[in-house]
């Protein structure tokens, strides 16, 4: 179900919920959720973190190249290659500087509990960290 983007500032800004284990089945819906949203603001929107829609876990989304993508407690590894971007967001008015890296390698856990290491890079690298960035309160 498509959900309202969260504009408010002083819930965005909390950290949370650490995540551990397999999703549970409020895990996937808000999964879900979160697809369908990201479906909806496709044309201003490639990325979606738990938090943008009024829940405080660690559960992202994301365009990876076409193909809708989810992770829960992605975590990352390693990083490469630090530029300065420039990053607009649904959850804010305008763009803001950001510091991102070209290449990331996140562990995440997939819907069905299987652990996950992929290495990303590029377009799809900043849009995972963004999102990421959403779980610690940082909001650019």
């Amino acid at each position: 179900m498509e959900k309202p983007i969260v504009r408010d500032t002083f819930f965005l800004g909390q950290h949370a919920d650490a995540f551990s284990g397999t999703p549970s089945e409020d895990d996937i819906r808000c999964a879900d959720d979160l697809l369908d949203t990201l479906s909806a603001n496709a044309e201003r929107c490639v990325g979606l973190a738990a938090n943008m829609i009024g829940v405080k876990r660690r559960i992202l989304v994301f365009d990876d190249h076409g193909k809708p993508s989810e992770m829960f407690g992605p975590v990352i590894l390693d990083r490469a290659g630090a530029f300065t971007a420039e990053e607009g967001c649904l959850s804010l008015d305008g763009v803001r500087k950001v510091t991102r890296y070209k290449k990331i390698k996140v562990s995440w856990i997939d819907r069905r509990g299987k652990k996950k290491i992929k290495t990303f890079d590029g377009w799809t690298a900043q849009i995972i960290q963004h999102e990421m960035d959403h779980f610690e309160g940082i909001l650019i």
